[in-house]
This record gives C-alpha cells, sequence and structure tokens, in this order.
C-alpha cells in the first residue's frame, strides 16, 4: 500500500446465529463494490436488542461458526472487537475504538434496509455517522422511493455518508434457519457445508424457540 494511502475496511456485525450465505454475499459484494481492503465479521457478545437468547449458540460457538464460514475467503477476517464481557455492545463505542486504534482507517459499516429505517432508535446516530461510512444492501421488499427518501433525510440531519450496497437479494435469516433446523429440515446451500457440520456435531438449535423477535 502507498505511504499515506487510507485503509478501507468493512464491518459485517450481528448475532451470526448461525452466519448463513446471505451474510457472506453482503459481505462479498461489499468488498468489491467499495474496493475495500478487508471485511471484518464481528459477532456481538452482548447486543442490546436482543437479550432473550433461550436455546441459541454460545459466544464461543458462535465464533467457531463464523471462523468457520469465513476462513475460504482471504479478505474476510474474524473480529473480537465485540466480544468481550463490559455490557451490552453499542455501534458508536465499537466504532470509536477502532477509530481510535486505526486512525489510518476508514469505515464502512454494513447494514440492511430494515435497519436504516430504524437508525434513528439507536444509541448516538448522528456519531455512528460521524465514525463510519453506512453501506446499506437494497431489499426488494423495501420501497426504492422510501429509501432514497431515508437516505436524503439522515445525509442531511447527521451529515451521514450512505451508499447503496448493489447485492442480491438473499430471502434469508439466521431466525429461518433456526426454525428449519429445530423442525429437522435441510438447510443445504444456505449455510456454508463446515458450519453445518459444526451444527449438527454440537446438537444446535434443536429445541429453541421459534417464534422469537429478531
Amino acid at each position: 500500500m502507498a505511504a499515506g494511502k487510507r485503509k478501507k475496511v468493512g464491518i459485517m456485525g450481528g448475532t451470526f446465529d448461525p452466519i448463513h450465505i446471505g451474510h457472506l454475499i453482503l459481505g462479498e459484494n461489499a468488498y468489491l463494490q467499495f474496493g475495500l481492503d478487508k471485511v471484518l465479521f464481528m459477532p456481538s457478545g452482548n447486543p442490546p436488542h436482543k437479550t432473550n437468547r433461550k436455546g441459541r449458540a454460545t459466544n464461543e460457538e458462535r465464533i467457531e461458526m463464523v471462523r468457520r464460514a469465513i476462513s475460504p475467503n482471504p479478505h474476510f477476517e474474524l473480529s473480537m472487537a465485540e466480544m468481550h464481557d463490559e455490557g451490552f455492545n453499542y455501534t458508536k463505542e465499537t466504532l470509536q475504538r477502532l477509530t481510535e486504534s486505526h486512525p489510518d482507517t476508514d469505515y464502512y459499516f454494513i447494514m440492511g434496509a430494515d435497519s436504516l429505517f430504524q437508525f434513528e432508535e439507536w444509541r448516538e446516530p448522528e456519531q455512528i455517522c460521524r465514525l463510519c461510512t453506512i453501506a446499506v444492501a437494497v431489499r426488494d421488499h423495501v420501497n426504492t422511493e422510501k429509501l432514497d427518501e431515508k437516505i436524503y433525510e439522515l445525509s442531511k440531519k447527521y451529515q451521514a455518508k450512505i451508499r447503496k450496497l448493489d447485492t442480491p437479494n438473499i430471502d434469508i435469516s439466521s431466525q429461518t434457519i433456526r426454525r428449519w433446523l429445530n423442525r429437522e429440515k435441510s438447510i443445504r446451500y444456505y449455510v456454508p457445508d463446515e458450519v453445518i457440520e459444526y451444527i449438527q456435531k454440537r446438537n444446535l438449535y434443536r429445541g429453541c424457540e421459534t417464534n422469537e423477535v429478531l
């Protein structure tokens, strides 16, 4: 890398309970579209909005599933930035730690369009906008006009840098994967084989709650 050139790093955060192909495709497309140096996959240790985790994978199991899923990709990296015992993790605090530790890096925080519409409910959204570029993945079920209006509104209110992420719409969620596993349905092709093997070995998600709100 040339002297003085800033690094560009993507952040894929989430519980990854379990990680699936939708997460991986988002990360890869962000890497390609924005010319990133790498993408950090960052499992949340104790997410603020997901406190009921009955029947779910442990922190260690979720970390291992992410590690297995991203290991074939040289520009994907496991980040433990949100795996600590200090309580709930907030995006603003994570970004602040990262930017202080790596002042030569510009961060791209990857999120779905649904999350963007709830963004003002997050803790200190104006600080998040100051610390990163938001890469928002467009979904088929989201009205394009409404999304554009939201992007304009947030950009004006918070001086936010928001870029649309063009990516195939993979209509799958971790909640659906857990439900299928609980019903003993196949998750082949929706989850990497290395992760499926681990889930089966650990007998994960059998008997877990299937009506939880994500």
